[in-house]
């Protein structure tokens, strides 16, 4: 199980279009079958810069290393009427024992914040459907490990896709393109983005 994710990326890439990835869910079922709170990671610390891609319809995150897909895990995204927004982000903060300011102080252990609205990665409950109020649960050993991996500027994709249809997973320069588009909105403490 130690080199399936190398073995399904390699597959990937020698048989995907240059303009797209599918991730690992067609070619291994380790990552299809993964039930909710569970995760796989398989991380060969290189210098590649980290990229994450969440899939809504998958309710799964994706963690690459430039093209290599490192780790999988079940997530939690945003129920109807409190949805997860869909783009391009960048990690905007990171807070290791945050509270929700929100939601009655809940706690958000190693929070990675995507928007200055509240959207946020995080540990927490993960049923295997969408049941949060916009934020993406995950495992709290997969949030632990993600913290670890990933620094503010991080490119995050939340799509819609699946990954049947597969993605390009994001580059440092789609997530400053969108800072710098507005897709979030500014900190309103201090104006920055």
């Amino acid at each position: 199980m130690n080199h399936w994710l190398a073995t399904a990326a390699a597959a990937i890439l020698a048989i995907a279009p240059a303009s797209a990835h599918a991730a690992t869910d067609a070619l291994a079922p380790e990552v299809a079958a993964l039930a909710p709170n569970r995760f796989l990671w398989n991380d060969n610390a290189t210098l590649e810069p980290v990229s994450i891609v969440i899939s809504i319809p998958d309710q799964k995150a994706y963690v690459y290393r430039g093209d290599l897909l490192i780790a999988a895990s079940t997530v939690s995204t945003g129920k109807d009427g409190k949805d997860t927004p869909l783009g391009v982000f960048p990690i905007l903060q990171k807070s290791e024992k945050h509270r929700s300011n929100l939601y009655d102080s809940a706690p958000m252990p190693f929070m990675q914040r995507l928007t200055w609205d509240g959207v946020a990665i995080h540990a927490g409950m993960n049923p295997g459907f969408p049941a949060s109020h916009g934020c993406i649960r995950v495992p709290t050993e997969f949030a632990r490990r993600l913290f670890a991996v990933t620094a503010k500027g991080t490119p995050v994709l939340v799509t819609d896709a699946s990954a049947a249809e597969g993605w390009v997973p994001p580059t440092p320069a789609d997530a400053r393109d969108a800072a710098a588009a507005g897709v979030d909105a500014a900190d309103p403490a201090t104006g920055l983005r």
